[in-house]
């Protein structure tokens, strides 16, 4: 089934009404039954969901509609309600944006970052109108002082509200999006800066394939050690503490092979996976000069600036050179620290 993208306020309307269908009135009794509230099926929310159309901004990864949705979907958790002036949601939302997206260079683009997924999440999801209550449409200059000015106000749809009211379906839609746009290390960190919770039961939801074996194939490759601060522990015979590492991610096409991936232990994974630490491309470790501490067990974080990165067992291949510029570009924030 294809879907017409909604060019104006009116279109959207009748876009989303001929998705969802004839909405009941507030306050009418929803069944939960297949999956179906009050009519509308959960399997349609996670399709949309499936198939946001993603910005292309100077060949840049943009999760920015994905943060704006598990946003909103943790106001909606909280208040019972995700309708929101842009006034309000530019400042948390552009944080998440810079937290979990590419960096910025320009300081003042980084406050407004919230006005591009305000303004283009798709209308099936999404209903956005000024201050005398007229709809804005796709088209609508995405400025935050725009939105501003023109008191724009956003909520998710009343049959998108009805569904997510449900828990499991919920905790369903928001695995979606943390599964394709982010990794496994930044999924709990993102849930709790929006303040949800997604451990209802039966909310699990299919996970992307994972080729059997990867996981083992590269801690084996690194010898079961951080190759980054080269922390080695074991409980027994079982090493703990320690992942495999996709440089590109698998949820942005990164393949499961060992030129893709490197064995770091827990706190080092997620700092790559918040771009905190990098790679360069004579494989030794990069630290963001925006990175600061104050303990002395913070602070040896920038310790690891400039050391060579451990090189995988003798007939192992090091990390392919494309995947560390990937993760430069799409991840690391910023400059380098002071080794």
């Amino acid at each position: 089934m294809s879907y017409t993208r909604a060019a104006s306020g009116a279109d959207a309307t009748r876009v989303a009404y001929r998705l969802w269908g004839p909405l009941r009135p507030r306050g009418a009794r929803s069944a939960v039954r297949h999956g179906m509230v009050a009519g509308v099926r959960e399997d349609d929310l996670l399709r949309h969901l499936a198939g946001l159309r993603r910005a292309n901004v100077g060949g840049r990864r943009a999760p920015h509609k994905p943060l704006l949705l598990l946003w909103l979907f943790g106001r909606f958790a909280a208040t019972g309600t995700s309708a929101v002036a842009y006034a309000e949601a530019e400042e948390p939302v552009s944080r998440l944006i810079n937290e979990f997206g590419p960096p910025m260079t320009s300081a003042s683009a980084a406050r407004r970052r919230a006005a591009m997924p305000f303004v283009h999440l798709e209308r099936e999801l999404w209903q956005l109108t000024d201050g005398s209550g007229a709809e804005i449409g796709t088209n609508a200059p995405d400025r935050g002082g725009w939105l501003v000015e023109v008191l724009a106000v956003g909520r998710l749809r009343p049959a998108v509200e009805r569904l997510i009211a449900v828990p499991e379906t919920l905790a369903r839609a928001a695995r979606l999006l943390l599964e394709r746009h982010f990794t496994p290390a930044l999924a709990e960190l993102i849930c709790t800066a929006v303040g949800l919770d997604i451990s209802a039961p039966e909310a699990a939801t299919p996970k992307p394939r994972r080729r059997a074996g990867f996981a083992e194939q590269v801690l084996r490759a690194y010898a079961y050690t951080c190759a980054m601060c080269g922390f080695d522990g074991a409980l027994g015979r079982n090493p703990v503490g320690l992942q495999a590492a996709h440089v590109r991610w698998h949820s942005q096409q990164g393949p499961d092979e060992v030129d893709n991936a490197v064995a770091l232990c827990v706190l080092h994974h997620a700092l790559f996976d918040l771009g905190v630490l990098g790679l360069t491309l004579d494989h030794r470790v990069r630290v963001s000069g925006l990175y600061v501490a104050r303990s002395d067990a913070g602070r040896a974080v920038h310790g690891l600036a400039g050391r060579p990165l451990s090189a995988p067992q003798p007939g192992q291949p090091r990390i392919d050179a494309s995947y560390v510029n990937w993760h430069v570009k799409q991840v690391f924030k910023g400059h380098e620290s002071a080794a």
